[in-house]
């Protein structure tokens, strides 16, 4: 399989969006590029950077916390492949290829592992078939996670998903790119409910302690040009009542079993490095999850 490092080296260059036909969203920022910039990643354009750069004025820790999430995301399905056994995926607002993706560190433990990764940005799903050219039990579709029939019932789901079998549902830092309480909500519970007893959903949300904080957040990232909403820990555990959340339960997710000998992400962008530790010094923003089994 190519290396995920040889691809961000071939893909490393100044996006022009004169080069994109017009269903690439070139003229507003996107989830999956705005956060992988944050991640050290080269996929996007002068529009996510100046929303990153314009967000981070007001809420410095978004650096922090987005890494945060992905040194999660690494822990997660190491737990639920290694763990729990689980052999097959379906990672939901998935974003672009970087560092120990969810194939890469599942198959690390299962190698038979399947996965299929869903996002809505059409550039994820060209450079995501570029990486997994050579991976037959992964691939990568466009969909709207908002409609999780519709992702069930896509044929290159079904050819890679067993629905008796249990599944690792995965929602990482994608549920507040949905505004609408009652839709978030839905996304998040249909998915799981299409799986089998012993499946698994891993997921985490941008949030505040305090509606306030919520509400300004919020706020400030809509007016910036992305569909958001922060919400609070009490509300974000109301959608998952009736699972069963496994130790330590739903956390800040840097306290989620955190491991200091984990591989480290890609250095942070230099325009970005000033924001690099805005945590410790105040962290009134957080993400917020865990992984529960079905």
């Amino acid at each position: 399989m190519t290396g995920t490092n040889e691809f961000m080296k071939r893909a490393a260059r100044e996006y022009d969006p004169a080069q994109y036909p017009p269903d690439i969203p070139t003229d507003r920022p996107t989830p999956s590029r705005a956060y992988g910039w944050l991640l050290g990643g080269k996929d996007n354009f002068q529009v996510d950077r100046d929303f990153v750069l314009n967000g981070h004025k007001k809420f410095p820790e978004c650096l922090d916390i987005a890494r945060e999430n992905r040194l999660f995301l690494y822990r997660a399905v190491r737990y639920l492949a290694r763990d729990a056994g689980i052999t097959q995926f379906l990672d939901l607002g998935s974003g672009y290829p970087t560092e120990n993706n969810v194939h890469q560190v599942a198959q690390s433990f299962q190698p038979d592992a399947r996965v299929v990764y869903v996002d809505i940005d059409p550039i994820v799903l060209t450079h995501g078939r570029a990486l997994l050219a050579d991976n037959p039990n992964t691939t990568v579709i466009t969909a709207d996670i908002t409609e999780p029939d519709a992702i069930f019932a896509h044929p290159d789901v079904k050819a890679l998903i067993d629905p008796a079998q249990p599944l690792g549902v995965l929602l990482f830092s994608i549920p507040h790119c949905i505004p609408d309480d009652a839709t978030a909500q839905r996304t998040v519970r249909a998915a799981i409910d299409h799986t089998v007893p012993g499946s698994y959903l891993a997921f985490s949300h941008v949030s505040a302690h305090d509606q306030e904080t919520a509400d300004a957040m919020t706020s400030v990232i809509t007016e910036l040009g992305m569909p958001w909403r922060t919400r609070t820990p009490e509300t974000i555990a109301t959608w998952v009542e009736g699972l069963e959340p496994v130790d330590p339960g739903l956390v800040d997710i840097s306290t989620w079993r955190p491991d200091p000998g984990q591989p480290p992400l890609s250095e942070v962008p230099d325009e970005l490095r000033q924001y690099i530790g805005a945590t410790q010094r105040n962290k009134r923003i957080h993400e917020f999850g865990g992984v529960l089994r079905a």
